[in-house]
C-alpha cells in the first residue's frame, strides 16, 4: 500500500471515531471525499501550518461544507491543530470544530456549508491571483448533489471567461445525496459535458477513491493552460465500511456501538 493510500485509510478511522463520539456529522460523504482531501493536502497543494498566512499559499475551499469532519481530520493530521481535540470535541457545545468549516479553525479559508457558494468564491480567489500576479492555485471540492445549485453555473461561466487556469474544481461524484440518488433528485450524469460546454478542461477519474489516479489527475490539471480544470472523481459514498457503501441513509447516519466496532474492524483489516 502506497503512503497516500495508507494515510487515507487511517484518516477513515479518525472520521469514524469522530462521528461516533459526536453522534453527528456526515459520514457517508466524509468517506467518499477523504482520498481527494488526502491527495490535495499531502501531495498537491502548497499549504502548511507554517505558511498559513503566506500570500503565495494555495487556497482550498470545501464547498460541500457538511463534510467538515473529514477536513478537520486532514488538517489535524497536517499539523494545523491538535487532531485529537477535534475528534473528541467535534460538534459539541463550545467547540470550534462545528459541523461546517469556519475560520475560527486554523487552515480554513472560508466559512462553508450553504451549498453552491464555494466555486464562486474560488473564482474570486483565482482571479485575485491573476490580478496580483501571484502563483498560487485555488482548489474547490464540491458534491455532485450540490451541482443542482444554479450559482455554480455562474461560477463556471466566469471562470472560463477569465481563463482561470489557476483554478481546479473537483466533483466528489458519489451519486447520492440526503434525499436519494442524484439521478432521481437532479440528474448529474452529464457533468463532464456541462463543464466542457462552459469552457473548462475536464479530467475524469474512474476511481475517485484511488489516490494514485487522483495524483495523476491533479498533475495533469496543473499542466493545462488557458482554461480552468474540473476533476470529475467517481467515488463511493461510505467507502470502506460495507454497510455504509452506496447507501443514502448514511449521508448523516448515527452509528450504534455495534456498527462502530464493525466499521473499525473493517478499516483495520484493510490496513493490516
Amino acid at each position: 500500500m502506497d503512503v497516500l493510500t495508507k494515510k487515507a485509510w487511517e484518516l477513515r478511522k479518525d472520521i469514524v471515531e469522530m462521528v461516533y463520539r459526536s453522534k453527528a456529522g456526515h459520514v457517508g460523504g466524509d468517506l467518499s471525499v477523504i482520498d481527494i482531501l488526502t491527495v490535495l493536502y499531502f501531495k498537491v497543494m502548497n499549504v502548511s501550518p507554517e505558511n498559513v498566512r503566506n500570500p503565495n499559499r494555495d487556497r482550498f475551499l470545501l464547498s460541500k461544507g457538511h463534510c467538515a469532519d473529514a477536513l478537520y481530520c486532514v488538517l489535524g493530521e497536517k499539523g494545523f491543530f491538535d487532531k485529537q481535540e477535534a475528534i473528541e470535541t467535534f460538534s459539541q457545545f463550545g467547540s470550534r470544530y462545528i459541523g461546517h468549516p469556519n475560520m475560527a479553525v486554523p487552515g480554513i479559508e472560508m466559512n462553508a456549508g450553504s451549498l453552491g457558494h464555494g466555486l464562486s468564491v474560488g473564482v474570486g480567489m483565482a482571479l485575485a491571483a491573476k490580478m496580483n500576479r501571484k502563483n498560487y492555485r485555488t482548489y474547490v471540492v464540491l458534491g455532485d448533489g450540490e451541482m443542482a445549485e444554479g450559482s455554480n453555473y455562474e461560477g463556471m461561466m466566469a471562470a472560463a471567461q477569465y481563463h482561470l487556469d489557476n483554478l481546479c474544481a473537483t466533483i466528489d461524484l458519489n451519486r447520492l445525496q440526503i434525499s436519494g440518488t442524484t439521478k432521481e433528485v437532479m440528474n448529474s450524469d452529464s457533468l463532464s459535458r456541462k463543464f466542457e460546454d462552459f469552457g473548462w478542461n475536464v479530467i475524469e477519474v474512474k476511481d475517485g477513491n484511488n489516490c494514485l489516479q487522483l495524483v495523476e489527475a491533479y498533475e495533469q490539471a496543473e499542466t493545462l493552460k488557458g482554461k480552468p480544470a474540473a476533476v470529475i472523481a467517481h467515488t463511493t459514498k461510505g467507502k470502506g465500511v460495507s454497510f455504509m457503501e452506496n447507501t443514502a441513509s448514511w449521508h448523516h447516519g448515527v452509528m450504534t456501538e455495534e456498527q462502530y466496532l464493525q466499521a473499525v474492524k473493517e478499516l483495520e483489516e484493510v490496513l493490516a
